[in-house]
């Protein structure tokens, strides 16, 4: 069919504005990426970072990058990651270390993957509600409270699992059966807890009378979440065991799953974002897995809203929401189709005013955008320890050494075994204000051979005297 002169300008605004649509979703990426970048190499620094977890993950990426087995000293002597959790998919994150040997290469790389998460939902949510609409639902996406949280907070492997779990969400609400299990499959190797969550969407797929698709998923997700917890991991572990085994309890299991009230605070928080309407699809079961083992835990952290352990759940509320406006555009009653048309803005509105209480505040602080002299003396007298040297650091010094030293954890070591050739610690000029658990191994620091070299920039450098023996003898 051929196009006369008249339509030919209208045909080029057409496609001129549709390739505009389709940059606008990486277009918000490339936004979210610069703000979680900023915030999260600002943090490190101003030494906000730390060993546990920033230089643990470091220690594990650089192992991977020289070809060697993710060792941590920060975790203990030898102790092998892969006895911790199970997340081969690290190595990925090692030819852009071996490249960049850094512990802001970590960063940099979780800020890239959680915003290349928001291209999924944003697009989905573009064909969901429109262009502004959509783009609206992209932005509150990128700015919820569980991404910021795991922004905010060193470096952690649900970075990996996050942009793949996005992408299979979006294809499970477009019917894209086969598309969303390739897209989820590897979630098996970012965490052991993921299978479950891989089960979880073979149960959807069973519910959408996708049945043999369905059962095959959830038999893989099941017997692969078995042989890493009660194989894998036990082989690497120094104890052979899966370290986050909670066990049975004579709790009443309804009590230990709902209370404290923090895990019912929790859950109205992850459906606040989308002001309740995720319930409507059931695209939300598949937060079920990551809710219940947190809650079922009996360590307290898992149950709140800080740290990384919501940001798997973000790409669920999302997209639930999407897919439960599907169905709500169609609805017989206007006034429920008027209020689906503007819930885009609700949500925006929601996120900007909760991110008046989130991390992501500190980009209108100047002080964000500003270098610490403070930080900068305490680097400078880090180097103080030469490259490739074997140190026991305190935990907020760790991360700032793990890309050139062999690093311990202070207070754990020095100790009558193990007994780095150099300490650094935090230099408190009144003992009185010395650590409980860090009192003891700094008196005993003299004893076991260690001489102070520099006190500068808030950092205290140890070095142990050649030939003593670390029981208070020189040999």
């Amino acid at each position: 069919m051929s196009i006369t002169t008249a339509e030919a300008p209208a045909r080029a605004d057409s496609i001129g504005s549709f390739d505009r649509r389709r940059t606008l979703p990486y277009v918000l990426a490339v936004a979210l990426f610069a703000a979680y970048t900023t915030l999260s190499v600002s943090r490190h620094l101003r030494i906000q970072t730390a060993g546990y977890d920033l230089g643990i993950f470091e220690q594990a990426v650089r192992a991977y990058a020289h070809l060697q087995a993710p060792v941590s000293q920060l975790k203990g002597p030898g102790y092998h990651l892969l006895g911790d959790h199970f997340h081969p998919l690290l190595m990925l994150l090692a030819p852009a270390y071996r490249i960049f040997p850094s512990p802001i290469t970590l960063l940099v790389v979780q800020a890239l993957l959680l915003a290349v998460s928001a291209v999924p939902v944003t697009r989905y949510a573009m064909r969901v509600t429109g262009t502004a609409g959509g783009l609206g639902i992209g932005v509150a996406y990128g700015l919820s409270w569980g991404l910021q949280q795991a922004v905010a907070f060193d470096f952690h492997e649900v970075c990996l699992a996050v942009p793949l779990f996005a992408c299979a969400l979006v294809r499970l609400a477009e019917h894209r059966w086969h598309a969303a299990v390739l897209w989820a499959l590897p979630l098996v190797l970012v965490k052991e807890d993921l299978p479950a969550t891989v089960a979880a969407l073979g149960g959807y797929l069973i519910l959408r009378r996708q049945y043999k698709l369905g059962l095959a998923v959830v038999a893989f997700a099941v017997v692969t979440g078995l042989v890493i917890t009660g194989l894998v991991i036990p082989a690497f572990n120094p104890q052979h065991a899966y370290p986050y085994e909670t066990g049975a309890s004579a709790e009443d299991p309804l009590t230990r799953l709902l209370t404290p009230g923090v895990k019912l605070s929790t859950t109205l928080w992850l459906l606040l974002p989308t002001l309740f309407l995720a319930v409507r699809s059931p695209l939300l079961l598949l937060a079920a897995p990551t809710l219940a083992w947190r809650f079922w835990s009996t360590n307290h952290m898992y149950w709140g809203t800080e740290f990384q352990y919501s940001a798997i759940l973000m790409p669920v509320i999302f997209v639930a929401l999407l897919h439960a406006l599907t169905a709500l555009r169609t609805h017989p009653n206007a006034t429920v189709r008027w209020w689906t048309r503007t819930v885009p803005a609700f949500t925006v509105v929601v996120a900007l005013a909760c991110t008046t209480a989130l991390p992501l505040r500190r980009l209108v602080f100047p002080s964000t955008w500003k270098s610490d002299p403070a930080a900068a003396a305490t680097r400078a007298t880090l180097e103080t320890i030469p490259d490739g040297a074997v140190v026991a650091a305190t935990n907020l010094l760790a991360a700032q050494l793990t890309a050139r030293c062999t690093v311990y954890l202070y207070p754990n070591y020095p100790d009558r075994v193990l007994r780095p050739e150099w300490v650094a610690v935090t230099d408190f000029t009144d003992p009185a204000l010395i650590p409980l658990d860090q009192r003891a191994a700094f008196a005993a620091l003299p004893d076991r051979g260690y001489e102070l070299v520099t006190r500068q920039g808030g950092v205290a450098i140890y070095h142990r005297r050649t030939g003593h023996d670390g029981r208070g003898a020189e040999r």
